[in-house]
């Protein structure tokens, strides 16, 4: 079980730098509404990741391959993404600037709609799913498709994550005192941006050949960097 966990460990440091929309968002709502805030979108992140792996673990590898030859739920997906984007690019700021003091008025935060906010985030990218699906077929035959020994290494794995996230809230959350009302508004502006480019990226994964959302390409990547 120790060993299991030392393996996990890694894992869950590496995942958590995967670069994607949730990464910067998750940076972004540290800056600009703080720690608590940043939890909860993490925890609606983790809580979808959570519901993939248990949908990969009583799945197999026909579904990866059926799920990954599905263009349309990257171009949904995708969409979703570029239009959320587009909206957070266009929208007028809701932070307000107290006349007297010149200091930055943030809007109390709603810690529900940023937990469902992470879910939904990270839930409609296809592309989650299809990589936890080839991360269990990668180590579920190492972990001799023990119930028990799968849930301590992915529980591990999702704990050395978010620990992982943590600290990233914090080092981020530094930033806030250098922001300026001008500042806030260009972070949301290149997050917009960021988001539609994301968007734009599933959008173009959908429309690739079938032979370049080969999964079993996925599998001896994350095997790869799993020996490394």
């Amino acid at each position: 079980m120790l060993e299991d966990i030392q393996a996990a460990i890694p894992l869950g440091f590496f995942l958590s730098f995967m670069i994607g929309p949730v990464f910067f968002v998750l940076l972004e709502t540290s800056v600009i509404k703080g720690f608590r805030a940043a939890i909860a979108f993490d925890m609606g992140v983790i809580v979808a990741d959570i519901l993939f792996i248990a949908v990969a673990y009583f799945s197999s590898f026909q579904l990866l391959e059926n799920l990954s030859n599905q263009p349309g739920l990257y171009v949904f997906g995708g969409m979703i993404l570029a239009v959320y984007g587009i909206i957070i690019f266009l929208k007028k700021s809701k932070d307000a600037i107290d006349t007297e003091t010149e200091e930055i008025i943030i809007p109390k935060n709603n810690y529900l709609s940023l937990f469902v906010k992470g879910f939904f985030l990270n839930f409609i990218n296809i592309g989650v799913l299809v990589f936890w699906l080839g991360v269990i077929i990668v180590v579920s035959p190492n972990l001799d498709n023990d119930s028990t020994r799968f849930i301590t290494f992915f529980g591990a794995m999702i704990g050395a994550y978010f620990i992982t996230d943590v600290f990233k809230i914090l080092l981020a959350k530094q930033l806030k005192s250098k922001l300026t009302p001008s500042r806030i508004i260009k972070v949301k502006k290149l997050l917009g941006f960021i988001l539609v480019i994301c968007g734009i990226v599933l959008i173009i994964k959908g429309f690739l050949p079938k032979d370049q959302l080969n999964p079993q390409d996925i599998i001896d990547e994350f095997e790869q960097k799993a020996n490394d």
